[in-house]
Parts: C-alpha cells; sequence; structure tokens
C-alpha cells in the first residue's frame, strides 16, 4: 500500500494459539495524528490483497470466547474492566476476569452432579430393592449446595451497585486535614499523615460504609492558588477532576490556623459549592477561639461549619450522619436489599465475586431449581429430583459455557466498544 505518507509505525504479530483471540493476529502502532490513521484506515478498507473490515463491538474478545481463550465470564469482565468508574469496579472486573466467579460455580456444579449421580445410581436398582445411598445423605448435600448458592448471592454485590456507589470528595488547602479525616472516617490508614504540607499527591479512595448508604469516598491533593511546577499542577488538576465528579463535596479548613485567605482562595476553584464545610483541628484551640472561629468560617464562607477533630473524634460520626442524609437526599441509594444490609465492601477484596445481572439471575434460577428438587426428594420423587438438578448444574454452567443461546452472546458483545 502506497499511501504517499512518511510516518513511523511498527507492526507486533501475536501467531495462534497463544494471541488474545487465538488465532494469528497482527497490530499496527501508528504514530501520527488522526488524519494521517484515517487515511491509512481508508487505504487498508480498499485493499484488493485482503478482505479487510473493521471490527464489530467487542469481536476480538467474542473470538478469544469462541476459541476457548476465556470463559463467558471472563469475557464480560473484559468489558466490565473497560467501563469501570471506580477503583472498586476495577477490582471486582479483575476477580472476574481472574476467573473467580467460574471456580466458585464449577465447585457448586461438582457437587450437584455427584447427588445427580447418586440418585441416577439408585434408579438403576430401584426394582430390585437396593439402597445404594440414603435419602437422608442426599437431602443434606443438597441444602448445603442451597446455602451455597445463597451465600453466593447475599455474599455478593453487584457490579451495578459498585457503579451506581456515590462519590464523596475531600477537598481544602494543603495541610487541612483531609488525610486525617478519611483515615477516621474509614477506621484505617488509608491516607499518609504528616505535619509536612503537600504529602497527598495523588487521588486516594475508600469505601465508607454508612447507617443508610454506602459511598466512595475521595481524599484529594491539597488545593493551592499558584502551583509551581508539573507536579503540582498535576496534582492539583487530579483533585480538581476528582471533586468535579464527586456527588457531595467536603470543604475541610484547618481551624486552628490564625487567617482564611488561602482557604478563600482554593475555595473558588471549586466549580459546584461545598455540601458539607468542615472545620478541622480542632484539638489545637480552646473552646472558646474554636466558638469564635467558627462564627467567622460561617460569615466568610456563607455557610455553616461543623467542628470536627480526627485525633480525639470530634464531630466524626455527625459528619456520617451529614453525608448518609445528604446522599438519601441524592436518591441514588442501591435497592438491592442485599447491599443495604450487613455486607461490606471489603467483601470485594476478599474473595466474594461481584455479579453481573446475568450472573444473578442465573444463580436464582439455580436457587428455584434446588429448593424445588429438596421438595421432590422429601416426597420420594427421585427421578424427578434428578431432573430439576440437572437443569439447576445447566443454570450454572449458563454462566461460563460455550454452548449458549447466539441472541444472548449478542446483547453481551454488543455493549463492548469497537476493538475490544
Amino acid at each position: 500500500m502506497d499511501s504517499g505518507l512518511d510516518i513511523d509505525a511498527s507492526v507486533y504479530l501475536f501467531p495462534a494459539p497463544i494471541s488474545y483471540t487465538g488465532q494469528d493476529t497482527a497490530e499496527i502502532h501508528i504514530y501520527s495524528n488522526n488524519a494521517v490513521i484515517e487515511t491509512i484506515f481508508k487505504n487498508l478498507l480498499r485493499s484488493k490483497a485482503a478482505s479487510v473490515r473493521l471490527a464489530g463491538p467487542g469481536e476480538f474478545t467474542a473470538r478469544a470466547y469462541l476459541n476457548g481463550k476465556m470463559d463467558l465470564s471472563q469475557a464480560e469482565a473484559v468489558n466490565e474492566i473497560i467501563v469501570s468508574t471506580n477503583i472498586y469496579q476495577l477490582q471486582a472486573s479483575q476477580k472476574l476476569l481472574a476467573g473467580r466467579l467460574a471456580e466458585k460455580t464449577r465447585n457448586i456444579r461438582s457437587n450437584i452432579m455427584q447427588c445427580i449421580g447418586l440418585l441416577e445410581a439408585g434408579l438403576d436398582f430401584s426394582d430390585q430393592d437396593i439402597e445404594l445411598v440414603s435419602t437422608s445423605e442426599v437431602l443434606r448435600n443438597l441444602e448445603k449446595i442451597r446455602a451455597e448458592l445463597y451465600l453466593l448471592i447475599s455474599g455478593s454485590i453487584s457490579f451495578e451497585e459498585i457503579t451506581d456507589l456515590p462519590a464523596v470528595g475531600i477537598a481544602g488547602a494543603t495541610n487541612a486535614g483531609k488525610s486525617s479525616l478519611i483515615n477516621a472516617l474509614l477506621g484505617a490508614e488509608r491516607s499518609i499523615v504528616s505535619e509536612q504540607m503537600k504529602t497527598t499527591r495523588d487521588v486516594l479512595s475508600g469505601t465508607l460504609e454508612l447507617a443508610h448508604s454506602s459511598c466512595v469516598i475521595f481524599d484529594c491533593a491539597g488545593l493551592i492558588s499558584a502551583p509551581k511546577n508539573i507536579l503540582e499542577q498535576l496534582s492539583q488538576q487530579a483533585a480538581l477532576e476528582a471533586i468535579k465528579n464527586s456527588q457531595i463535596t467536603i470543604f475541610c479548613i484547618d481551624v486552628s490556623q490564625r487567617g482564611f485567605r488561602p482557604d478563600l482562595e482554593v475555595y473558588n476553584f471549586i466549580q459546584a459549592k461545598p455540601s458539607i464545610h468542615l472545620a478541622t483541628k480542632t484539638d489545637l484551640i480552646d473552646e472558646k477561639m474554636l466558638q469564635e472561629r467558627i462564627l467567622i468560617l460561617n460569615q466568610l464562607f456563607s455557610a455553616d461549619f461543623l467542628a470536627s477533630s480526627s485525633r480525639t473524634g470530634l464531630g466524626i460520626e455527625l459528619l456520617k450522619n451529614r453525608i448518609d442524609a445528604e446522599i438519601l437526599e441524592l436518591g441514588n441509594i442501591p435497592e438491592s436489599p442485599e447491599f443495604t444490609q450487613d455486607i461490606p465492601a471489603e467483601s470485594i477484596s476478599h474473595g466474594a465475586p461481584a455479579l453481573t445481572a446475568r450472573h444473578r439471575n442465573a444463580v436464582n434460577e439455580a436457587v428455584e431449581n434446588v429448593d424445588q428438587a429438596i421438595k421432590e426428594l422429601k416426597q420420594a420423587n427421585n427421578e424427578i429430583t434428578a431432573m430439576l438438578l440437572r437443569a439447576a448444574y445447566q443454570d450454572l454452567s449458563n454462566i461460563t459455557q460455550h454452548q449458549i443461546d447466539e441472541q444472548v452472546l449478542t446483547n453481551i458483545f454488543s455493549r463492548f466498544c469497537i476493538g475490544k
């Protein structure tokens, strides 16, 4: 192909079967602007030397799935990684890609198949009055399977819930007590705390569990009116972007300092005015001075400041209640009853896989079939019990298997972006 263009490019070859798709694959890496790339695309598509077309949504991952390079749940995880909007969704997607859900369902399916084998072996000898295994033993096994399925549902968070967690940003000037605050709220040393200013350079986050809701809370780099170098500029840009994307912003001011001019200057950087105003480090001044400075802050910022101390715990519970109330007012609390109960977000990091709506539906159908199988077994209807268990086995297999309705596959991969 001669386009008359002089460009820098690299071509990488990935032979089958070790490539991403399991097929021979070539990648062209072009170092140029969009106009040049568009011209190359047009020439490739017009080329008569080979049949070339643009890939469809999710086509590369679909090929990897069809060629046995990954199971269906792992293929879905690729898309979840691409569309991740916070660190928790990304972590859950990575566990799904690693096959964590496939491993759990594989173990449960194995237990179901053992029960089916015992029941069907008993059916073969039903006319000879031989009991290969007691009904009570199979019943105990089925109840364990049902408990495992319930645990899989109740102990897992959905991707929709992770995606929809409201974001709470902690903003303020440097050394305003933001890092100490996030540590106090989370009950863990999430941020580095130091007397030295500007110790937070990146956006740090954690999941905060409240009385009626949960949220992702961010500790951003301190805002300054005039960044002096590129590192400070990048830190400030990241902080402002995080605050901009937060549904709720907590603005912190060190109440122990003498003047609040730097705080007023950085306050103007924040596009949407903060929802909560917080006076920090109250333990560094006496009660009389605290009341005087709270009044000053209220007047300067036309807001009602809460008094807090990360060291003594003053105001921390009150702040949590205020955040909880703000989230309730937003009206985007996850509707899933499992999430509003005692299911910590840390479960994502300790082995419980996150489930997509399709996964959750498959597990729920398996639960219904196992429930019905237990009822039939108690009525000595072993043949119907075995049939229901086969249905439950198939329900769980649909999470990962290749033999699945083509329409379902089309729906899954249509959500991918082009080229993935």
